[in-house]
This record gives structure tokens, C-alpha cells and sequence, in this order.
């Protein structure tokens, strides 16, 4: 009987309610309270809701004293700040009165040695580029980046690009092409492809400097990974040897690339490099395509220029060059071999079409076929 009494006063099924119920999402009843395998899922759940509270507390929470530390860290912070905001209206105030004065070299300095290169920047520019000419005295824009460039090696950055082609603006509108050699080859700067732009158009400008204006836009155009004009300015300086090792350095010029550099920079040994073997290494073009590429942009002059040195070596220079380019196809070979014809190279063009239909397996050049290889005849 009080086994009886006890059952019947005992809520069945028994189950979580209210409260409990609402936060674990779960419920049992009495007969999944005794059950092994019920009990084990229930506690694999209790075990992810307690991993998932911990980790919201660790992200939403932090122990009392983390965050009386985190208080004392501001406070420290904002104080820095006041002290550096009072600094730099300090540094301020005393480089204002310096250009006020007219004192501009001691502004200058004064402002490349700020502290954390507080007045190293193009507002700091703004002010002296606003002062403008004087006369009989040096340009006050000038003086600055003087002591900007100078003083870049006592900081651990380098100066800004901004910076850097304002500067070198600045110095070649001055006729200063000595202190822009200086800065680009010496100092900290910062290169940018706009920097090497301006050094490059300035050499077109004084054909009197434009070597070494070209030797330093070569030099950032490198720097700053705009390999395409690097390259470019080492062939308009005639270092076509070190050109193609450039081109062999890097290989990620294109055929492409490669056109359009002929197209820039038309020179004969330069081509004629591309052309043929380098250091054991296939031509970068075919001799055919650059011909029929350079009649095709009105650059007759040098493609005659180009036939006339093949013509100077006889047939079997000729031979040697319609075998080894492979590139080209017959169709290709017929429409150089009209080129010479058209511009009176007579023996060059009969040269050509006799070493077309000689070569095994070919007995016609068909007009309609141009995808024929001349060199498909080795692999059959």
C-alpha cells in the first residue's frame, strides 16, 4: 500500500516544465529518465548548450578586473592623446610663425624633423607651394623637400609616394635634374609608375638629359614592378644585351609585349635579337610575323631595313631563317615573299618561294590552306 500511495502521488509522466523547460529546449518523460541511451543524448545536449554558453560568455563577457584594466588602459590612451594633439598644435604654432617670418629653410628642417613626421605631408606642402617665387632667393617648396628627401634615412618609413612625386615634380620644374638623380639613387622614397612617367616625358622634353632620365625611370619603373616600361627604357638606351636578359629574367612578356616594343623602340638589333636564338633559347618572335607586323603600322622603313640585311647574307641565310621560324605559316611566307617583291627585293622574293616548294613533302602553296607549318614535314 505505501509503495501504491507513493506511486499516486507522483506526477506521471514526469517531465521538465516552466523555466527549465524553456532554456534546455528539452523535455523527458519518466520512462526516457531511466533509459541509458535517452540519458546519454540528454547529456551530449546539456554538454553543447554548456560549450555554447561558454563561448557567448568569452565573446559578450569579461571578468570584472579584465575590465577595470581595460578602464585604466583608456585612461592612459586618452591622456597620450591629449598630450599628442597639444604637441602638434605646439609643433604647429612654431612652424607657423617660422613661415610667417619668412624663415623658410628653418620651416623646411623644422618639419622634416618633426616628430612621428607630423608635418611631413602634403598639407606641410600645401603651405610652402602657397609662398611661391621669390626673388633672389631659392624656392621655399624647393627647400622643403630638400630637407624632406635628406633627413629620409633618420626614419624607419620611407617617404610617402605622394610625397615622393611632388618632390621629384618639384625639382625637375626647377631645372634640378642633379637633385632628383640624388633622391631617386640615395634617398627613402617611395616610387610610383606616375613618378617614372614624369622623369620619362621630361627626358623626351631636354634630349640633352634624356639618357640619364631614362636610367632613373628605368630604375622606379623597376621598383615599383611596371616591368613593360623597365624594359622599355632599356632598349631606348641602347643596352639591348641587358634588354634581353631582362626579358629572360622575368618571362612574363608576351608576344604581345614584345610587338609592342618593337613598335616603341624600332630598332634593328634589338629585333633581330628577339629573332633568333638567346642563350640557347628559341626566339621570343617570329622574323616573318614582325615583318608583316611592322609594313602593316606604317613602319615600312624599318622592315626594309630588315629585308635588306637578310638579302645581305645570300640564300642560305635565307634558308636558315624560312626552317627555323617556325611560327609562320605558309601563307605567311607568301605574303613576305610579295612584300619583297613589292619593294624591290626581286631575288629575295624568288629566293623565298624556291625554298617553299623545295622543303619534302611540300609541292604547292595552296592559297586557301593557311595553317599549314612548314615545319609539319620533320614529324610525319
Amino acid at each position: 500500500m505505501e509503495n501504491l500511495e507513493f506511486w499516486q502521488q507522483s506526477p506521471q509522466p514526469w517531465y521538465i516544465t516552466g523555466k527549465e523547460k524553456s532554456n534546455l529546449k528539452q523535455s523527458m518523460t519518466l520512462q526516457e529518465s531511466v533509459n541509458l541511451n535517452a540519458l546519454t543524448k540528454y547529456m551530449k545536449h546539456l554538454e553543447d548548450k554548456y560549450a555554447e554558453i561558454k563561448q557567448a560568455i568569452s565573446i559578450n563577457y569579461v571578468p570584472a578586473q579584465r575590465k577595470a584594466d581595460l578602464d585604466e588602459e583608456m585612461i592612459v590612451v586618452l591622456k597620450r592623446l591629449d598630450v599628442a594633439e597639444h604637441r602638434n598644435k605646439e609643433l604647429q604654432f612654431r612652424f607657423n610663425e617660422l613661415i610667417s617670418h619668412g624663415e623658410y629653410e628653418k620651416a623646411a628642417y623644422f618639419a622634416a624633423n618633426s616628430p612621428r613626421r607630423i608635418l611631413r605631408n602634403i598639407d606641410t606642402m600645401n603651405k610652402f607651394k602657397a609662398v611661391g617665387k621669390i626673388r633672389g632667393e631659392p624656392l621655399p617648396l624647393l627647400l622643403f623637400f630638400e630637407a624632406v628627401f635628406s633627413t629620409s634615412h633618420a626614419f624607419r618609413h620611407p617617404v610617402k609616394a605622394d610625397l615622393t612625386l611632388e618632390g621629384i615634380k618639384c625639382g625637375l620644374s626647377e631645372k634640378r635634374l642633379d637633385l632628383v638623380i640624388n633622391w631617386v639613387t640615395q634617398e627613402r622614397l617611395t616610387f610610383s609608375e606616375e613618378a617614372g612617367d614624369v622623369i620619362y616625358d621630361y627626358g623626351e622634353q631636354d634630349t640633352y638629359n634624356k639618357a640619364k632620365c631614362l636610367a632613373l625611370a628605368q630604375i622606379i619603373y623597376h621598383e615599383c614592378g611596371q616591368r613593360k616600361k623597365a624594359l622599355l627604357c632599356l632598349c631606348k638606351q641602347g643596352q639591348i644585351h641587358g634588354a634581353m636578359e631582362y626579358i629572360q629574367q622575368f618571362k612574363d612578356f608576351i608576344s604581345d609585349d614584345l610587338m609592342q616594343l618593337i613598335t616603341l623602340c624600332p630598332q634593328t638589333e634589338l629585333i633581330q635579337c628577339l629573332t633568333k636564338e638567346w642563350n640557347g633559347k628559341p626566339p621570343s618572335l617570329s622574323f616573318g610575323l614582325v615583318v608583316l607586323h611592322l609594313f602593316s603600322v606604317d613602319m615600312e622603313k624599318i622592315g626594309i631595313k630588315l629585308l635588306q640585311e637578310i638579302s645581305k647574307g645570300g640564300r642560305d641565310a635565307v634558308e636558315h631563317l624560312v626552317i627555323n621560324d617556325s611560327l609562320c605559316s605558309l601563307e605567311t611566307w607568301e605574303e613576305m615573299a610579295n612584300i619583297c617583291l613589292q619593294n624591290g627585293f626581286d631575288r629575295l622574293s624568288n629566293d623565298i618561294m624556291s625554298i617553299l616548294r623545295s622543303q619534302a613533302g611540300v609541292t604547292e602553296i595552296s592559297e586557301e590552306d593557311d595553317t599549314v607549318n612548314l615545319m609539319e614535314h620533320v614529324f610525319w
